[in-house]
């Protein structure tokens, strides 16, 4: 690599002393004016000596110039800044080609290269592998010695035909070089001009320099060279400068911003200082009112002075009143105090009976659910007892016993026996809490014994731990949600087939329902209820006949629909009514009764008719409640796939003995488990089955039989089996038994394979249905040909 040293000097014409560097630049030195200001780098001398000795001959006169330049042994090109040419400043343009460079915060230069420089006398004997290959002395050698020997006169010839043209060529890139020369000292002087202007600028203050002396011109470049301690001191001096410029700069930016702040102090203090005006007139205005008053008070005060018979009480009884005051002050403090040690003792004492009462009511409900389990036993033994001494044919007093305390075990609790319940707690009430009628009268008395039974196994199961700990779920659920809606989550699906307390369920039913049927009720008006009541009671229904009939039907072992007079006849009636204004397709089918009797204990009419359009338009496939009952067929063929599949022990003995189970569980899907199931767990399915849907009955459906499949491959006889089908679900009471096979052991339980299902068994009943139909046309078109061709004849005519 190149060694690149850079000096730069400025040097002027001076009468007393050089003036060289930056005065230089600005016109000369000023009268009187000694200060050299100089710039360079290292080796200025002997640098500044080396470059003054290879000016270019044309420009002797200028010879004393500033110059800029790179010398090294190894380079053979240099670099110099020239002053300005002969030229006008405005002839001149910069060259594409200038290479420009910044040198510290205020000067700029070009760096040119001068070729048109006379190169080093010992320049080719440094270029000896170069271009020409060799040296002067050699080729001065090599023409001597062919000129003497005359042997080679074509080698020499050919030889100094490279050379002319090498020369030429050298002629042609010199002038090349010139001109590139005189652009780049154009682009010098320009630059030299805008040092001066960028030093005046730094330097605003100093002398007036004299008019600079034409004659003199050609001689500044000659100043005496410049010491190196001189320019070190004008390095210095220039550094202070620009440090005090800086500084300058900066406190006047800090000032200005001061006085912007100030300025806008001073615009706050203007508004406060209006704000205060504003307030003070205010307070004047008030004083000249409260003044007002006080002359006004005064006058009146003198007016009642002059007339001392006004009836105003003397200042002693009012010192009496104030003591009074003070007395019955200190005596209220006094019984607040007692009665704060009395409040605190009184709620100590109520929490410890609290605690007893809680602790004494669990004790109670253990005992309670043990009473009940001990008198399910013993009317069961009873029943067993009965049997072998009523069977015998002589009269004995041990008939009567049982046959008596058969009759006091069957007695229901009355409502005038409620008042007496310390001496019988386990009395088994008339009605359940959903108000079904626990033991019906109209039955026999086994049928009602095992009725009793039941209920005291019901009564038994629900007052266990279990049933406790998941309302005490449901409660911290709720209070969790607060006055918020609930949202669908596993917790809260969880909860549901564990079942909802009876005090909750009527609010998450309500939402169940609210969620289903958003899509329906968002474009309905919010009076469409009232609306179809009205079109109901205006215009007669085709299916008002049907309805009013099976009114008392639905359920007349609950109280709500027992009687024509029941609270819930009339509901029922309005919610059908409406609902087969709505949906006309339908009208009324049997089992839609059954459906919204069981939403109406929980839910008022206008909810409980969406929970009815929630079953049939959501849940359930179309056409599952029109008359072809084409739907409910469809989902009898799905499980009877999935009692194959879940159950085929089961399945295989029913088809075996040829039981068709359907028969049985084609109304369990009609009316969702209605009348099919315990109270208990009928309402814990419709738990379930309002949050996910139909899914539920084919879980709890596939439960029932899978409770009860050991107690069926026992029978083996298409009789039994068959008497069993239509009474084993009332004898399964442990709810949480069933939900746990409905949910655990028939899992996995996708609803695709259902609606899979579906659709391949909905084409084939539709293609049955079909062929039906058209048996049925070809019956009747025969029975009526036939019916023509016959006539009745009578015996008279047939004995004439």
């Amino acid at each position: 690599m190149e060694k690149v040293r850079h000096d730069f000097s400025m040097e002027t014409e001076t009468d007393g002393g050089g003036m060289v560097g930056i005065q230089s630049a600005r016109g000369g030195p000023s009268a009187g004016s000694t200060n050299p200001l100089n710039f360079s780098i290292r080796n200025f001398g002997t640098e500044l000596r080396n470059s003054m000795s290879y000016l270019r001959p044309g420009r002797g006169g200028e010879s004393r110039r500033s110059m800029f330049y790179t010398n090294s042994n190894n380079s053979a090109e240099e670099w110099e800044l020239v002053d300005t040419p002969a030229k006008d400043f405005a002839e001149q343009k910069h060259p594409p080609d200038t290479h420009r460079n910044s040198f510290g915060s205020a000067f700029t230069f070009d760096f040119v290269r001068n070729s048109a420089r006379p190169r080093k006398p010992l320049l080719r004997d440094k270029m000896g592998s170069g271009r020409f290959g060799r040296s002067a002395e050699t080729r001065s050698a090599e023409n001597a010695e062919v000129e003497c020997n005359g042997s080679k006169p074509l080698e020499m010839q050919l030889r100094l035909q490279s050379q002319q043209e090498e020369l030429s060529r050298m002629q042609q890139d010199h002038a090349k070089l010139r001109e590139e020369l005189a652009s780049q000292k154009e682009l010098v002087r320009l630059l030299q001009q805008t040092l001066r202007t960028l030093q005046c600028d730094r330097q605003p203050v100093h002398r007036p320099a004299p008019a600079p002396d034409p004659s003199a011109a050609s001689d500044q470049i000659q100043g005496p060279a410049v010491s190196q301690e001189g320019v070190a001191q004008a390095e210095a001096l220039l550094q202070e400068k620009d440090g005090q410029i800086q500084a300058l700069c900066g406190h006047m930016e800090r000032l200005a911003l001061e006085k912007e702040s100030l300025q806008q102090e001073l615009k706050g203090l203007k508004i406060k200082v209006g704000e205060i005006n504003d307030q003070l007139g205010m307070l004047m205005e008030t004083i000249q009112a409260k003044d007002e008053v006080i002359i006004k008070l005064s006058q009146e005060g003198s007016e009642q002075s002059g007339n001392p018979d006004n009836g105003s009480p003397p200042p002693y009884k009012d010192q009496q009143e104030v003591d009074i005051l003070k007395d019955s002050l200190q005596g209220y403090k006094t019984q607040n105090k007692f009665l704060n040690k009395e409040i605190l003792e009184l709620t100590v004492l109520r929490r410890s009976a609290e605690s007893r009462e809680k602790t004494l009511e669990a004790k109670y409900t253990s005992l309670e659910a043990k009473l009940c389990q001990v008198e399910s036993k013993y009317l069961v033994l009873l029943q067993e007892v009965k049997n072998p001494v009523c069977s015998s044919s002589e009269q004995s007093p041990a008939r009567e016993v049982i046959s008596r305390l058969l009759e006091d075990a069957l007695q229901v609790e009355s409502s005038d026996q409620q008042d007496h319940l310390i001496f019988k707690p386990n009395t088994v009430s008339e009605y359940d809490t959903f108000g079904f009628k626990t033991v019906p009268e109209e039955e026999e008395e086994e049928e009602k014994l095992d009725a009793k039974v039941r209920a005291l196994e019901l009564k038994s199961l629900s007052m266990t731990d279990q049933e406790v700990s998941v309302g005490v779920k449901w409660e911290n659920y709720l209070s969790s949600i607060m006055n918020r809606d609930m949202v669908r989550s596993p917790e809260l699906k969880a909860l549901f087939r564990s079942g909802v307390p009876h005090e909750h369920r009527s609010k998450v039913w309500r939402w169940c329902v609210a969620f289903h049927v958003k899509k329906f009720r968002d474009h309905l008006p919010a009076d469409y209820y009232e609306t179809l009541l009205n079109v109901a009671r205006d215009k007669p229904n085709p299916a008002s006949k049907q309805i009013e009939l099976d009114l008392l039907r639905t359920l007349p072992n609950n109280k709500h629909y027992s009687s024509p007079s029941a609270g819930g006849i009339q509901k029922l009636r309005n919610v059908l009514m409406a609902f087969s204004w709505r949906n006309p397709d339908i009208g009324y089918c049997q089992g839609l009764n059954r459906l919204a009797a069981i939403a109406l204990l929980y839910l008022d009419q206008e909810d409980a008719f969406w929970c009815l359009i929630a079953i049939v338009e959501v849940f359930m496939p179309r056409d599952y409640y029109t008359k072809t009952l084409l739907g409910s067929q469809v989902d009898q063929r799905v499980f009877k796939d999935l009692m194959c599949e879940k159950l085929p022990r089961l399945h295989v003995h029913f088809e075996q003995y040829k039981v068709d189970f359907s028969l049985i569980t084609f109304n369990w899907f009609l009316v969702v488990f209605v009348d099919s199931v315990v109270s208990d767990i009928l309402f814990k399915i419709w738990d379930a089955f309002l949050y996910e849907g139909p899914k539920i009955m084919f879980r709890c459906a596939l439960a029932l039989f899978k409770y009860k499949e050991e107690e069926f491959l026992k029978l083996e006889d298409s009789t039994a089996i068959f008497k069993y089908l239509r009474y084993f679900t009332r004898t399964i009471l442990d709810s949480r038994k069933l939900m746990n096979i409905a949910f655990g052991d028939m899992n996995p339980f996708p609803m695709r394979s259902i609606q899979n299902r579906r659709s391949f068994h909905l084409e084939k009943v539709r293609l049955e249905l079909t062929e039906l139909e058209a048996i049925r046309q070809t019956f009747l078109r025969e029975r009526e040909t036939t019916q023509d061709r016959r006539s009745f004849v009578s015996d008279d005519e047939e004995d004439n």
